[in-house]
């Protein structure tokens, strides 16, 4: 792992969505060198599901060495941002450094997405990182090496990249546009960059994303800590830049990286944006041994009745019971292609669930479009849905909640699978 310099050493820096996941790791790596990090986030209570609130963070970061300023702060909140930065100025005197790693995300088609939605991720993702910048900004160019960092990725404007989730694509290249103006309109004055990992890494959000195991397919967020720790000692005129935090590290003279994984040696999970074309993702992981591509462009002769297909359905049936669909309250329709073709349902939303092939018995939650070897696989526990889904196997129209559901399903009955 990359040692700690000291050059944060009495730094302030002001870390949106820092109480837990990546900007956690991020202040705690500051606060080894002795910085102060303002804690900007929501959490002050709780979470049933997700663990650490702005008061643990506070306490685990000062534990490390540094000074902490927890403050609730919903990033669309013009007042809640204002209120922390004037907290941060009175307290440690200025702010040095701004991390806007706050962040919100919906894989969901045009269609499928509410504006709900769309509003949120924009909100967060665009106007919050917009907005925290404009209000630190008078206090960063006070500073001596301010920086601002954006967790965000490089502008790949292959459509690939926004046919199934235009929304999400769109609010958060709205971070990495933030990047090139504020570089180009602060050159000389503040540095500001942006970061994106290399692969999956593990999170509160991967681990709702992709479900129980996809947490060995990730790198620890201690490589993107690292990967900031790198870019925000540089100097000023360090700026406008996209940064990969592997690529970073390796200039950094890091050669180990296993030491980041959580599961070290197992094949890794590529992030979002980086490649032309999803299918270089699938290649990359059938080359680390990971799950191989289906390709059988076959037509089924079979009736509904044989086949893997109805024999994964009669294992389904097998496991529907009051209880899933108490906690489920989904219909999911699949349209399968390749060499087993047809429609099959999955009714987790009524009486004592139902499921079979054919159109559902009333309108699907959602509807999964894959091939049918890959739904075989899937179902058996051997290829994860978030895998599938960002590998471009998968296409998901709907609640995407009630995908990730579904999962839990699909663990019970691997064993008979």
């Amino acid at each position: 792992m990359l040692p700690n310099t000291g050059k944060l050493a009495g730094c302030t820096l002001f870390i949106t969505g820092a109480s837990r996941g990546i900007g956690k790791a991020i202040a705690l790596k500051a606060a080894k060198d002795g910085a102060n990090v303002v804690i900007a986030a929501k959490t002050a209570q709780a979470h049933p599901k997700l663990p650490g609130t702005i008061y643990t963070a506070a306490e685990e970061i000062e534990a490390a060495g540094g000074k902490a300023l927890p403050c609730i702060v919903d990033v669309r909140d013009e007042k809640q941002i204002g209120d922390a930065v004037e907290q941060a100025v009175q307290k440690f005197g200025g702010i040095d450094i701004l991390v806007n790693n706050a962040s919100a995300i919906n894989l969901t088609g045009t269609l499928e997405t509410p504006m709900k939605k769309v509003d949120l991720m924009l909100g967060i993702n665009l106007r919050g990182t917009y907005l925290t910048s404009k209000l630190c900004i008078p206090h960063l160019l006070k500073s001596k090496n301010p920086h601002i960092l954006n967790l965000s990725p490089p502008l790949n404007l292959n459509p690939i990249w926004f046919k199934n989730h235009t929304a999400y694509t769109m609010a958060k290249y709205g971070m990495s546009m933030c990047v090139l103006g504020m570089a180009e309109e602060f050159r000389g004055s503040i540095a500001v960059n942006a970061l994106w990992p290399k692969t999956a890494i593990q999170t509160a959000a991967m681990d709702m994303l992709g479900g129980s195991g996809v947490g060995k397919q990730c790198r620890k967020v201690e490589i993107m800590a690292d990967a900031a720790y790198s870019i925000l000692s540089k100097p000023t005129s360090y700026t406008g830049n996209f940064v990969i935090d592997e690529d970073e590290l390796k200039k950094e003279g890091i050669k180990e990286f296993d030491v980041y994984a959580v599961a070290p040696g197992h094949p890794l999970l590529p992030d979002f944006f980086l490649d032309e074309d999803p299918a270089a993702l699938v290649k990359q992981m059938e080359d680390q041994g990971a799950t191989p591509v289906f390709k059988s462009g076959k037509t089924s002769a079979e009736p509904a009745s044989t086949g893997p297909i109805a024999e994964t359905f009669n294992v389904i049936r097998g496991f529907l019971s009051p209880d899933i669909v108490k906690t489920t309250q989904g219909v999911y329709k699949f349209d399968l292609s390749g060499e087993h073709t047809g429609v099959w349902y999955i009714d987790l939303k009524n009486d004592t669930g139902s499921a079979g092939s054919g159109e559902p018995p009333v309108k699907a939650d959602v509807v999964m479009s894959m091939d049918s070897a890959d739904f075989v696989k899937m179902f058996a526990g051997n290829l994860k849905p978030v895998m599938a889904f960002m590998s471009g196997k998968l296409k998901i129209k709907g609640d995407m909640t009630l995908a990730i559901k579904l999962e839990k399903m699909m663990a019970m009955m691997k064993p008979k699978l």
